[in-house]
């Protein structure tokens, strides 16, 4: 049978707020569908929705793979099949079940600047985990690398995430241009984020993206950031989660 879960993966240049945009869909989610099982996976190794949601952890993706090579370096010869099984087990395990919601954190690769074995790993992952879950939100990593890769190849919704520059709305025409290519997704749409205020938007060039909604600077959430609070609890009036459940209901996911 086909997953049918609704996967919305964000995208877009470092610094523009994923996280946080990332968290708000969580609490929206929430509390939108008390009733549906939702999951938020950390895939950018810098591991910032953790903090964002509250949430302390113990156990990586990236933790479990090392494990398995360890096993197999020790002369462990299961067949590829009882590795994956395995895997699924220990991710499972790795699993962090908090207030209406599921969290896992890929964690950091095994040496700067090499992905390819995580990301082919967290496809992986992300295919066996869709499976048992209504919704999933994977917060990616800064750039284009986890698309390039096939990491989300298989996404219902694509949010590309960007501020009002220049550099942010190339990355995110870069993204869509590959994710045209590589990603089998349903419908795809940016959140400007981070704007001083709404003179700005005639001079901000998308380039055909479609806008589902731009958030001025939100107060609110710099000083959540700064006292490192769990962005969940963030008033409902606040710009932040104001832009986001916009551009949730125009992708009809609220």
């Amino acid at each position: 049978m086909e997953n049918s879960a609704v996967i919305i993966a964000l995208s877009g240049k470092g610094g523009v707020g994923k996280t946080s945009v990332s968290a708000a869909i969580v609490k929206l989610l929430v509390e939108a569908y008390p009733d549906k099982k939702i999951l938020a996976i950390d895939a950018d190794p810098a591991v910032g929705l953790s903090t964002a949601l509250g949430i302390e952890v113990k156990s990586t993706i990236d933790d479990i793979r090392k494990e398995i090579v360890l096993n197999m370096q020790d002369g462990n010869t299961k067949t590829a099949i009882e590795l994956l099984g395995d895997a699924r087990y220990r991710i499972f395990d790795a699993l962090v079940e908090t207030d209406g919601f599921a969290f896992i954190a890929v964690g950091r690769p095994e040496s700067a600047g090499c992905y390819c074995k995580i990301n082919s790993y967290l496809k992986e992952v992300i295919s066996i985990l869709s499976n048992d879950f209504d919704y999933v939100v994977i917060d990616g990593e800064a750039g284009i690398e986890q698309i390039n890769r096939r990491v989300m190849e298989k996404v219902t919704h694509l949010l590309l995430i960007t501020d009002a520059s220049k550099k942010g709305t190339q990355v995110i025409s870069t993204i869509k241009s590959v994710a045209d290519e590589l990603v089998m997704y349903k419908k795809i749409g940016a959140i400007v984020n981070r704007i001083p205020d709404e003179s700005v938007i005639p001079h901000i060039n998308t380039n055909c993206i479609p806008v589902l909604s731009y958030i001025e600077n939100d107060k609110n959430l710099a000083i959540f950031d700064i006292e490192g609070k769990n962005i969940t609890k963030l008033p409902d009036d606040s710009n932040v989660v104001r832009g986001v459940k916009k551009a949730l209901t125009e992708m009809e996911i609220l």
